[in-house]
């Protein structure tokens, strides 16, 4: 059933792990987007795709060639966007790909002049900045819940030993622990705080000879070449003059513990792991004296897209484009998220503090209610702030 929306033909590039959420979400959930068909390197795999979501299986050049195709959706690896996203704005398609755009910010500054010279939309993934979790920290910034925010502190960790088993894409250029994971930490923290002015970072691999340790693995136990980053430790600061660190362990274990702080004079939040949509945020009100203890507690502003939402990006982009509008997951934040990355790796490679040439708009924040499908049910007024104490509070 149709909502009233106006609806783009897309396509969708690349058929691997990643594209069954997204074919899920934008054939069944997101009523503005209709694909219509998919490629892959392997034309066997479009056809498995293909038959399992009711779309069609063709080549890229078909793609390219058909008309009635408004936009591609790119989810191959990060070498092959450049080529894929130039041939697809030449033939005058709008395009959104996976992360990163491209291997560095300077073909992805390029990509984007290209569109804009097309009058064409680039958008590209990480989308779950869009998502209710990180939707609901940027309003209770806004709101000034926290008050004046002086500092952030991100800290993750990942088991590159495991996951390069898993995903032989992370043995490949782009897929390092900045490019392939810092990038959702740094995407969400310029949508909630604005663009970086410049970094400090010691970047490094710690193993550019590993063990594969996936059980599922044909060369499990083997040896297996990393000849990409494995951990970074940075210091940002922002062009409004808030600093804070980022610091990403590819070396550890694959329980991935997101550490996410934004600490103001009022209070302090701490939010999700940016890498999914949802979760809880947590509020902590500054105490009044050394006798008070106030309880944290979980902010609910009633945003849309708590689950795996993969595919919002292309919808809120299609959107975007009807209603003549830039799109919140767009070009200019995607490059200047790919400059920061290079300029950590430049930072390191100077032992400096290093300027960040480039810079970006805050994203306009989310309306607190965003259809997907008929179903929904609408939110018809802005909800003052709801809050709920957590059974147990992580950080505490």
């Amino acid at each position: 059933m149709n909502t009233g929306r106006k609806i783009m033909n897309v396509a969708v590039v690349g058929c691997g792990a990643i594209s069954d959420i997204y074919l899920e979400n934008m054939i069944y959930r997101f009523d503005n987007l209709n694909v219509i068909a998919c490629c892959a390197n392997h034309l066997e795999h479009a056809k498995e795709k293909a038959e399992k979501y009711g779309i069609l299986a063709c080549t890229y050049e078909e793609i390219l060639a058909d008309p009635s195709i408004d936009m591609v959706v790119i989810l191959t690896p990060a070498p092959t966007h450049e080529v894929l996203i130039r041939q697809a704005l030449e033939v005058g398609k709008h395009v959104y790909t996976e992360k990163t755009m491209t291997l560095s910010a300077k073909t992805a500054n390029a990509l984007q002049e290209l569109a804009l010279a097309q009058n064409l939309f680039l958008g590209s993934a990480p989308d779950t900045f869009l998502g209710a979790a990180l939707q609901t920290a940027k309003k209770a910034i806004d709101n000034g819940l926290i008050g004046e925010v002086t500092s952030f502190d991100i800290c993750a960790n990942r088991d590159l030993d495991y996951l390069a088993g898993l995903s032989q894409f992370l043995c490949m250029p782009g897929g390092g622990i900045c490019y392939d994971y810092s990038v959702y930490h740094l995407t969400a923290l310029i949508s909630l705080l604005g663009p970086v002015d410049s970094v400090s970072a010691i970047v490094r691999n710690l193993a550019p000879e590993r063990i594969n340790t996936f059980p599922d693995s044909p060369t499990y136990g083997k040896p297996i070449s990393y000849p990409n980053e494995s951990q970074v430790f940075s210091i940002l600061k922002l062009e409004n003059g808030i600093a804070g660190t980022l610091s990403i362990n590819g070396d550890s274990t694959i329980q991935d513990q997101a550490h996410f702080m934004i600490y103001g004079k009022k209070g302090i939040l701490k939010l999700t792991d940016p890498n999914t949509f949802g979760g809880n945020v947590i509020y902590l009100p500054a105490q009044k004296d050394f006798e008070d203890h106030p309880t944290p507690q979980i902010l609910n502003y009633g945003f849309s897209y708590g689950e795996n939402s993969r595919g919002l990006g292309p919808s809120e982009m299609a959107d975007a484009i009807f209603e003549k509008r830039e799109n919140r997951a767009n070009a200019e934040l995607a490059v200047h998220v790919l400059d920061v990355i290079d300029h950590m790796v430049e930072s390191s490679e100077k032992g400096a503090f290093v300027q960040v040439t480039s810079t970006c708009k805050r994203p306009e924040p989310m309306p607190s209610y965003v259809r997907s499908t008929a179903t929904d049910i609408a939110i018809t007024s802005q909800p003052e702030l709801i809050l709920q104490a957590p059974a147990v509070p992580s950080f505490l």
